[in-house]
């Protein structure tokens, strides 16, 4: 009976030892959790994300995605700095605003999307506007707080433009194209991947009948959306990072490479769109703005880090910002895949 007693308290603490090996390795199982805000209302060019989690690629790194929609690129910083969101589609410009006023609470970026800044001037290709110092003593129309609008001042002074002899004319964002196109204003401050389809949607050919001056192209060479995510994420969890960035970055790859599939499945999240539009819109993003001679260099994803330097000086004096953060205050490459990984090409 002795015997029979000691086996049987060595099966008993044996199962116990293995609910206890069960238990822990379930809870290491366990997807770490991300809140994800994305810049805008869904659209085509968002469609990488949602690739990531229909392919499963977040599922394969641990990680389990809530993706939202978002009211604006600058909002997406001060969504995650509240601590509402641990990561998601944002502006660069705004994280580097907040690092200069309140130091310490920005967000971090840890993927660039937009090489190119999605910020140009428009006019009618008819408009006697055919060079940057022709908007001397006309019309611009912006959205009150427009990103472009706001930096004009800054394109205009790299170009030897005074910018009090231009008069600047504010209204509703939905407002933009029409008051250009019935003259209401000579030139528009816009965001060019939402101007790019408003205007097909009104029946014109935006690389023919209108005129673009990019902001990249007149010395401002500021680096604008990309993936940025929570200092707390950032210091507590960096694999999760890690995880997030290469499951977008592989997404990003394959949506780039065969758009169609992609648009289909944002049809599915957001029925209401135009799929034709939208894929429009990502392709334009991806050939005006995600891919440069730059990325080609140094891959997707990453940032010259002297152009950075560039772009928070400008930013520092255009907004009289108190400090100057550095690079390493907004952008951290360490969670980067290898550059062969990040090489982005165009399929469309």
């Amino acid at each position: 009976m002795k015997g029979y007693h000691m086996s049987l308290k060595r099966f008993a603490g044996a199962l116990a030892m293995g609910l206890m090996l069960s238990m822990s390795g379930a809870a290491a199982q366990t997807p770490t959790s991300i809140r994800f805000t994305l810049d805008w209302k869904y659209q085509g060019l968002h469609a990488f994300v949602f690739w990531a989690k229909e392919k499963g690629y977040f599922k394969a790194e641990g990680l389990d995605v809530q993706i939202d929609q978002g009211t604006g690129s600058a909002a997406t910083v001060t969504r995650i700095a509240s601590g509402t969101y641990d990561a998601g589609f944002g502006d660069m410009n705004a994280i580097i605003q907040l690092a200069g006023t309140k130091p310490g609470e920005q967000p971090v970026m840890v993927y660039m999307i937009y090489n190119k800044p999605p910020f140009a001037l428009i006019t009618k290709a008819s408009s006697p506007v055919k060079t940057l110092k022709d908007v001397v003593g006309r019309k611009m129309g912006t959205p009150a707080g427009g990103a472009a609008g706001i930096l004009f001042s800054s394109l205009a002074k790299a170009n030897g433009i005074d910018p009090s002899k231009v008069e600047i004319v504010n209204m509703a964002p939905n407002l933009q194209e029409q008051m250009l196109l019935t003259g209401q204003v000579d030139f528009s401050a816009v965001f060019t991947v939402t101007s790019y389809v408003n205007l097909i949607g009104q029946k014109l050919d935006p690389d023919k009948d209108i005129r673009w001056f990019y902001y990249s192209d007149y010395g401002l060479g500021l680096y604008s959306n990309g993936i940025m995510v929570s200092r707390k994420l950032l210091t507590e969890k960096p694999k999760a990072v890690a995880g997030l960035i290469r499951a977008l970055n592989r997404a990003m790859i394959e949506v780039a490479a065969n758009p169609d599939p992609a648009i289909a499945l944002m049809m599915k999240v957001e029925p209401l769109m135009n799929a034709g539009l939208e894929k429009q819109r990502l392709v334009y993003a991806l050939r005006t703005h995600f891919v440069s001679p730059e990325t080609d260099k140094i891959g997707v994803g990453d940032v010259d880090d002297e152009r950075m330097v560039g772009s928070i000086k400008l930013l520092v004096e255009g907004y009289n910002l108190k400090s100057t953060p550095k690079v390493t205050d907004v952008f951290d490459r360490s969670f980067l895949p290898p550059k062969e990984a990040r090489v982005l090409k165009l399929g469309m």
